[in-house]
């Protein structure tokens, strides 16, 4: 893959499009052209293993689908992980850099592998499903669910940030579209990667969503992708969103973000020709179907906040 252009076929990989060796997504600084955002799929068997060396990165260990135990500078946990990514937070592991892991997943499952470029090493360590603060932001066909389980200011790491939205059939996420690409009181610049799952339909039909990436006249960037399961979009720098979700496929995305720091914070600015929208929700309800189902073998989450400042 080459370095990102300006358009969809360099910044939207196709499910497929991205996989190498026993990756089905290899997203790394090298193939995106930039500095410090990582992304890999790992799908393993029953009883199957794999070894991670982390070199510079720190990567967070998150299961998609299964459970896996994992194996780090002589510690050993057990991830539970969860059915399907509809299924609520998981428990996710935290692999330092300049560390070599085993992975070892008894029933099998599908395992992203986010990372990002760390400057200093952090212990390893597991955080639990409980633990992740869930948020239900916007209103009416703007309702979605984020689960902001590595967020600054939720989990300590030296440089990534990531979290996990869920987005009803039919509704809108990642809106009003926002950019964070600069550095500022009210920006942090940070590269970003969407991984994304679709619920199929009620005969197991293929699902499909769209998401949007345009730049400014001094940063041009386009991209209206069709995505479906397993598709990647890059976004090195613009305005993203909306994330849109077709009536009857419930959307999933995974976001992993990292920038040249030193602060390790998510600051955004949104468009001002969409900014708008956000006034508009304190007179809807949230959608109905949002409920929050607590993660298997664990009963007691913290309490869901509502519209907040993120704009996933």
């Amino acid at each position: 893959m080459t370095a990102p252009g300006t358009g969809t076929s360099s910044l939207h990989l196709a499910a497929g499009a991205a996989a190498a060796g026993p990756y089905a997504v290899e997203v790394t600084p090298g193939s995106a052209g930039w500095g410090y955002s990582s992304l890999r799929i790992l799908e393993l068997l029953p009883g199957g293993s794999h070894e991670v060396e982390t070199g510079p990165d720190e990567v967070l260990v998150v299961p998609l689908a299964g459970g896996v135990d994992v194996e780090c500078d002589g510690e050993g946990f057990s991830l539970a992980g969860r059915p399907d990514v509809f299924a609520g937070p998981t428990d996710f592991g935290y692999l330092p850099l300049g560390s070599v892991a085993i992975l070892t997943s008894p029933g099998g499952g599908r395992f992203a592998l986010c990372g990002a470029r760390a400057g200093r090493r952090l212990p390893v360590r597991r955080a639990p499903a409980a633990g992740v603060p869930v948020e239900l932001r916007g209103a009416g066909r703007c309702s979605r669910q984020v689960n902001n389980f590595a967020t600054a200011g939720v989990f300590d790491a030296a440089a990534i940030i990531a979290c996990e939205v869920i987005t009803p059939g039919g509704n809108w996420s990642s809106y009003p579209p926002h950019k964070h690409d600069e550095t500022s009181e009210v920006e942090t610049e940070l590269e970003e990667i969407y991984y994304f799952e679709i619920a199929p339909g009620p005969q197991g039909q293929p699902g499909l969503a769209y998401q949007r990436v345009y730049g400014t006249p001094e940063r041009p960037i386009d991209v209206l992708a069709e995505v479906h399961d397993g598709d990647v979009v890059l976004i090195p720098h613009g305005w993203h969103g909306p994330s849109i979700a077709a009536p009857g496929h419930d959307l999933y995305y995974l976001n992993v973000m990292a920038g040249p720091g030193p602060e390790r914070a998510w600051r955004i600015v949104d468009d001002p020709q969409h900014a708008w929208i956000r006034s508009s929700w304190a007179t809807e309800e949230v959608d109905p179907r949002l409920a929050l189902p607590a993660p298997a073998g664990d009963p007691q989450r913290p309490a869901p906040s509502q519209n907040g400042a993120s704009p996933s």
